[in-house]
């Protein structure tokens, strides 16, 4: 699926959030905008360690733990944002970005639920609005593929019951059978008459011996 990623436009706008009272957060982005994420891990969560509220640091923090493909711990941190009860500019984008290390889960409904939230937040977010519609075709088209791939296990199953081998039954039907059985009884009594009528009832010999 081609989701589109704009998790560092997104971090750009937050850096504005800071403030700038907060010198481990400003040093943080700083090391991020350089591609140091570690640096700027460290200095996250030195502002984190301070202020475990901290949205701005929770948040970034996020964005750099997704950025070296720590994605549990980014999506714990973007929780944490969206727990603390941040502004709502922090909170949607913290959803959004959410949605998208969802995706490089391949958890697809959860990606989902998330951009839908991120829209509740903001409807104007076109990001948000092109990500959940194309999540949601890829859900339909699995969930498409799911059902044809149940009818396909059924069939194979109904051919495999009907070539497995069936016990040893006789060639005829049971009509036949039946009509054999007759036929043979029918031919009985007819040679039963003939030799009664060809063979008549014995008489006394000729002579006495």
């Amino acid at each position: 699926m081609r989701i589109l990623l704009f998790i560092l436009s997104i971090l750009l706008v937050s850096v504005s959030f800071a403030q700038k009272k907060d010198a481990a957060v400003r040093k943080g982005n700083d090391l991020y905008k350089e591609k140091k994420y570690e640096g700027s891990l460290a200095e996250y969560n030195k502002a984190l360690a301070a202020d475990e509220k901290n949205p701005v640091a929770s948040y970034n923090l996020g964005n750099a733990l997704f950025r070296t493909e720590k994605m549990d711990e980014a999506i714990n941190a973007y929780d944490n944002t969206i727990k603390n009860k941040s502004t709502v500019p922090v909170r949607q984008k913290s959803f959004y970005n959410k949605g998208v290390a969802m995706m490089k889960q391949q958890k697809l409904q959860e990606s989902i639920d998330a951009w839908k939230e991120s829209l509740k937040l903001d409807p104007n977010d076109t990001q948000s609005r092109e990500n959940l519609q194309k999540a949601l075709m890829e859900l339909k088209k699995q969930q498409e593929q799911q059902q044809k791939n149940k009818e396909q296990e059924k069939n194979k199953e109904q051919d495999k019951q009907q070539k497995q081998p069936k016990e040893q039954q006789s060639k005829l039907s049971k009509q036949q059978v039946e009509q054999l059985l007759k036929a043979l009884q029918q031919k009985e009594k007819e040679v039963q008459q003939r030799l009664q009528k060809g063979n008549p009832s014995p008489t006394k010999p000729e002579k006495d011996w």
